[in-house]
């Protein structure tokens, strides 16, 4: 191994889940790690630790036997909108029904109003709060997507502000536009007028100033139609986006067989998705994305076919869904908790999916979510005896230390600064 150039920042004294190999959470106990530039030069046991790299090492720092992981990787959020829905949930709780309250301008629609009307600038300070509460767990890489304006201007606007976030704070966005995430006011009863214009106009305009990498669309049946979500998708790979879908959440309109088809990097939610679906997803590189939050928070009874996901070896993600009307949270920690105690999956499934299957899930596994020399040197210290314990507790936070880059992030309050 040659010396490089640049210098070597090493961690030690740490046990390591780097979620590769057999070993479970692909485990090294008494491990280290070495770090040269934004990336992981060296990982293993702390005594194989290349004499080279131990002796040009500029910085040491103890890990205090610390479990480290990867950064964690929030594949699923509508971080960027304007306005809270509290007091539908109130009117929720007190007997109101859903059409009552979007009779009186509630739900979604609610949301986009406040949204259109907040400047970027007020997304920014809005969002940055949630931002912050999520990179406080660890959170280094997050999806986010538009879908609060339904028009050209805010969502164009939504996606700026999500962009500027990552050049702001030490966090990597993966931005998806959400065009297709309601019928807006104006285009009341002409949803094919409304895709005609998302793919005529808004997919070519966000595609040339390059504001997302992704599309997304909301197919159930208060969402779109099959037909309508397909035109979508082709819009996308004619500019060179990829793809993503809310599937399967309400009930089974066979969007995941579509989006399976169409070489998805995810299909999210999936409370209705039958045997047929999860068949058609065997083989095929789309991850399938568990959002407990919102199934909590909506008092959802029909969970995802887990056991149907495992049989098939379906990759599995766990995200916040962050969002201000059904899942209104920005604790990643939480959703392992919930994706346990309400899905049933292992600690170590749940962990994989905020690392490994999350990264997967944005097209980014080449670079982030495992512990492995070449890729991004993003990872979390965690004042744990066990990994398994991250899935354990609720309402805590037991991070200890956030590396991302390479560089040690401090997250206060109101203030997040890289160590340089």
């Amino acid at each position: 191994m040659n010396t490089p150039s640049e210098p070597i920042t090493l961690w030690k004294n740490l046990h390591l889940a780097t979620m590769t190999g057999d070993a479970p959470y692909g485990a090294v106990t008494d491990g280290a790690i070495a770090v040269c530039s934004d990336q992981i030069l060296w990982i293993g046991k702390e005594d194989e630790i290349p004499r080279r790299i131990e002796k040009s090492a500029g910085k040491i720092h103890d890990g205090n036997w610390s479990w480290v992981t990867p950064g964690l990787v929030d594949c699923h959020t509508h971080l960027v909108y304007a306005g809270n829905r509290a007091f539908e949930f109130e009117l929720r709780l007190k007997g109101a029904t859903y059409e009552e309250i979007s009779r009186r301008g509630g739900g979604i629609l609610s949301t986009v109003f406040e949204t259109r009307k907040a400047t970027e600038e007020d997304l920014l300070q809005q969002s940055s709060r949630r931002l912050l509460s999520m990179m406080a767990e660890g959170v280094t890489t997050l999806e986010i997507k538009s879908g609060y304006g339904l028009d050209l201007e805010t969502e164009l606007k939504m996606l700026r502000a999500a962009g500027r976030l990552g050049k702001h704070y030490p966090v990597t966005i993966a931005p998806t536009f959400l065009g297709a995430h309601a019928i807006p006011p104006e285009y009341k009863n002409q949803g094919d007028s409304y895709i005609e214009f998302l793919c005529s106009k808004v997919i070519p305009k966000i595609a040339e100033e390059r504001l997302a990498s992704a599309v997304d669309a909301f197919c159930d049946r208060i969402g779109f139609s099959i037909d309508q979500t397909e035109k979508i998708f082709k819009a996308a790979n004619a500019h060179g986006l990829s793809i993503k879908l809310h599937a399967e959440q309400l009930s089974n309109q066979k969007g995941v067989e579509l989006a399976a088809r169409y070489g998805a990097l995810s299909v999210d939610h999936l409370e209705y998705l039958s045997e047929t679906g999860v068949a058609a997803l065997a083989g095929r590189k789309t991850v399938a994305v568990l959002l407990p939050g919102a199934f909590y928070f909506i008092r959802e009874r029909q969970k995802p076919p887990v056991a149907l996901l495992r049989k098939h070896k379906i990759p599995m993600a766990v995200s916040t869904d962050c969002n201000p009307g059904t899942s209104p949270t920005t604790s990643l920690l939480l959703m392992l908790n919930m994706a346990c105690v309400l899905f049933g999956l292992t600690p170590e499934e749940a962990l994989s999916g905020v690392t490994v299957n999350a990264a997967k899930a944005l097209g980014f596994g080449r670079s982030i979510g495992t512990l492995e020399a070449g890729k991004t040197a993003d990872f979390v210290l965690w004042e744990i005896d066990s990994p398994a314990e991250l899935c354990y507790g609720l309402g805590w936070n037991p991070c200890r230390q956030i590396v991302r880059h390479g560089k040690i992030v401090q997250i206060q309050k109101e203030k997040v600064s890289p160590e340089f």
